[in-house]
């Protein structure tokens, strides 16, 4: 080609830099106008918020146990000294006072279980047994009769470690019968199938709180005369049963999205059909429905503050307990609520974080 009739192409521009401050806010924040005006009208609604927010709940609080000046500042600064009065009554409810260092030792040892259970190196045959132990402990720190230590009756248990022994144990029982019924509503037998879903459809269509009325007041009329149950067993039935029939629809979801195909090429292996189930179809199935599983767990952790309504003192229940009882502090009932909001947040957050975490363990799998 002649020099006359060569033409330069243009320069194309640089390309954009996609790390940083700036780079995120640009995509994120200020992608197009409609981003942009949402971005500054919500940044004009947290410039008029947050000021007052914190004004109100630190620069003008008070922080000591003192109803008069709580009084003083109420409707201009938040009362947290009704936390500092009431705490224990609101952690442990109507547990003995003198004894509370047991329940105490008791939810600080399962919540390090919980944490040891999510961690990966203690992933071993003997952490089944291991639960067995701490849960032998939980129970004997916390109903006594042993060892030296005072009986406190169920129905004096109550607050944060009633909370974390119904959740934890209902969560650790409603997953094996969901597991159960899940297979059960796939199943070829006809009589099995029917059981199944008669049990599913039936738990779904009432509410917890009627399940936790049968089981603490209507249930014992049907007992022999002279037997009876423990509320608090009756109750922790009543939880793991409802929510194993919400949690069987989550995993027969995920046994659904599992290829026909991988059935077949196990059959082709000769693999029998609990080694199908137990090797092929629900690592997959289980892998693809984490965020709902979790989201049951959470869901049970939540629900547990139904049983204020059976004369269990949960957390919520042992709040209402600790300040409807004294007249002085109960005008700032919202502090203790506030309270209590922070602590189902932590916990329901943390199992979120956890979530998202086994979601990339897996999609890491996949992608190996």
């Amino acid at each position: 080609m002649s020099a006359a009739g060569f033409q330069a192409i243009p320069p194309r521009p640089a390309p954009r830099n996609t790390e940083g401050v700036v780079p995120w806010l640009r995509a994120n924040l200020f992608s197009d106008w409609k981003t942009s005006a949402g971005t500054v009208a919500i940044g004009a609604l947290l410039l008029w918020v947050v000021p007052r927010l914190v004004e109100w709940a630190l620069l003008r609080a008070v922080w000591i146990p003192d109803v008069q000046a709580c009084r003083a500042v109420e409707g201009t600064g938040a009362c947290w000294g009704v936390i500092a009065e009431k705490y224990r009554l609101i952690i442990f409810g109507r547990y003995p006072f003198e004894e509370q260092w047991r329940p105490l030792v008791a939810t600080l040892l399962m919540l390090a279980m919980l944490v040891a259970s999510c961690t990966r190196p203690f992933w071993k045959p003997w952490l089944a047994a291991l639960w067995v132990v701490v849960l032998a402990v939980f129970m004997v720190l916390m109903y006594g009769n042993t060892l030296g230590l005072t009986r406190v009756e169920t129905d004096r248990w109550g607050g944060l470690p009633l909370t974390i022994l119904l959740a934890t144990l209902s969560t650790v029982m409603a997953f094996p019968v969901a597991l159960v019924v899940a297979m059960g509503r796939r199943s070829t037998l006809p009589a099995i199938r029917t059981f199944c879903t008669i049990y599913v459809e039936l738990i779904r269509g009432v509410p917890l709180i009627s399940v936790l009325f049968m089981a603490s007041f209507m249930f014992p009329l049907f007992m022999p005369q002279g037997l009876t149950i423990d509320v608090l067993l009756r109750v922790l039935v009543g939880i793991t049963l409802f929510n194993a029939a919400y949690l069987a629809e989550v995993i027969r979801g995920g046994l659904q999205a599992v290829p026909n195909g991988q059935v077949e090429a196990a059959a082709t292996l000769g693999l029998s059909y609990w080694q199908t189930q137990r090797k092929i179809v629900l690592p997959q199935a289980l892998a693809m429905v984490v965020p709902s599983i979790v989201n049951s767990f959470i869901s049970i952790f939540k629900d547990t503050s139904l049983v204020s309504i059976v004369s269990l003192y949960d957390l919520t229940g042992a709040l209402d307990m600790a300040i409807n009882s004294d007249a002085n502090w109960k005008p700032f009932k919202l502090q203790g609520y506030l309270f209590i909001a922070v602590i189902y947040f932590v916990f329901c957050f943390a199992m979120s974080r956890y979530s998202q975490w086994v979601e990339k363990q897996v999609n890491a799998s996949k992608r190996r």
